[in-house]
């Protein structure tokens, strides 16, 4: 009955979901408090108080009938776009206008509006693994190729060599990932400027036009001061998608923004096919209510220190047990190197002692394991005596 590359993709469900539902069935025989879930990136801290609050000034204020309606661009509300821009100008010292915004629902609508806009049959399109499965997925939506550049586990920035390798004249769009899930790595404005040289010179070479998709819901959780450059900055055919989900603490209300400047080759051509992808995908708009939401909150951010004192102690309590991992600069994942090759043995090895983490060949790199640490403090230093049992196994 199924079409048959939804069968591939059912097959090959998502093991963040699969190991996130094991949580809920464990937690139902031993307790939620004795089940350590470090599988799902669902942030644990609480929206900004001024989100609550913008909520109900929006809807005492605003006439019901419009709030809830349609927008009158499926690339969202004229003002709600002015009024990102003029907050990304203020911060990067750029000069988009709302033209160059679209609303979306979500990091994930907007990836994959991007990609319905650009992407013919067969174009190739370039993660660096690690990288967010649900790449391979999207792309496939559109009868795209992924290509993967192999991980570097030194230091997990990516392999540019191997990359210019890789670009071909079928090459159409390279999705970036930072702050990167899973490894947490924040990619350097040296490493960027290089990536945007390479990606000059092949475009150059090929007559082609080739998207650079930074990927960036992780962009305010960076810890200790690191930078985590604006890529419009660096190459011109560069889009930019964000999400509120985790700044604002907001993944169930899916909203997020997609930026095409003026200097990406054919940008009017590319908004304009971007409007069209929103509505056909069947986004139509995004969330109407969310968007008046971001144009009151877009100072706000959540509370960042929540996350660093878990990064701290998760990280050093894993290190004691004798655990390889680097030290994550961005995002709120932990990437530990497994100390069996076959890292999903590993996993099932956790879950004895109610430790569930995720296989790292779900983000194309086998033998590591990903620890989602936006979880409450108590479960941090509850799971630490459990590492030690498991880490007995092994050291």
């Amino acid at each position: 009955m199924i079409a048959d590359k939804m069968k591939n993709m059912v097959a090959n469900s998502s093991a963040i979901r699969a190991m996130f539902e094991e949580g809920n069935r464990l937690a139902g025989i031993y307790g939620a408090e004795n089940v350590f879930d470090f599988s799902l990136g669902n942030p644990n801290v609480p929206a900004p108080e001024a989100v609550k609050n913008a909520i109900i000034e929006i809807v005492n204020d605003t006439d019901p009938v419009a709030l809830h309606g349609y927008t009158n661009s499926n690339c969202g509300y004229a003002e709600v776009r002015a009024a990102v821009a003029k907050s990304l100008n203020e911060r990067f010292d750029t000069h988009f206008e709302g033209k160059n915004i679209v609303m979306t629902v979500g990091a994930a609508g907007g990836l994959n509006v991007i990609l319905k806009s650009i992407i013919n049959p067969g174009d190739e399109v370039i993660a660096f693994a690690p990288y967010f499965g649900e790449y391979r997925s999207y792309t496939n939506n559109y009868d795209g190729v992924l290509v993967e550049i192999s991980p570097n586990t030194v230091d997990f920035q990516p392999k540019l060599d191997e990359f210019e390798q890789k670009i071909t004249p079928k090459t159409k769009a390279v999705i970036v990932n930072n702050p990167n899930n899973p490894t947490g790595v924040v990619y350097s404005e040296e490493t960027i400027k290089k990536l945007a040289a390479i990606m000059e010179a092949k475009q150059k070479k090929f007559g082609t036009n080739i998207v650079l998709i930074s990927d960036e819901p992780y962009r305010e959780l960076a810890y200790d001061g690191v930078e985590v450059p604006y890529l419009t900055k660096y190459y011109d055919n560069t889009v930019v998608g964000y999400s509120y989900s985790k700044s604002l603490s907001l993944p169930g209300e899916r909203i997020g923004y997609l930026v095409i400047p003026d200097e990406m080759k054919d940008s009017e051509e590319v908004l304009a096919a971007a409007n069209v992808a929103t509505r056909i995908l069947g986004f139509v708009n995004a969330p109407t209510l969310q968007q008046k939401v971001v144009e009151k909150c877009l100072n706000e951010k959540t509370d960042l220190s929540f996350y660093d004192r878990n990064r701290e102690d998760l990280y050093n309590g894993l290190k004691e047990c004798g655990f390889d991992c680097i030290k994550p600069q961005g995002a709120f994942y932990l990437f530990v190197k497994s100390p069996v090759s076959d890292e999903k043995q590993f996993c099932e090895a956790a879950k004895k002692y109610n430790i569930l983490i995720v296989p790292g060949s779900s983000f194309a790199c086998p033998g590591y394991v990903r620890l989602a640490y936006c979880v409450s403090h108590e479960t941090i230093i509850r799971s630490l005596p459990k590492f030690k049992e498991l880490a007995k196994e092994y050291f």
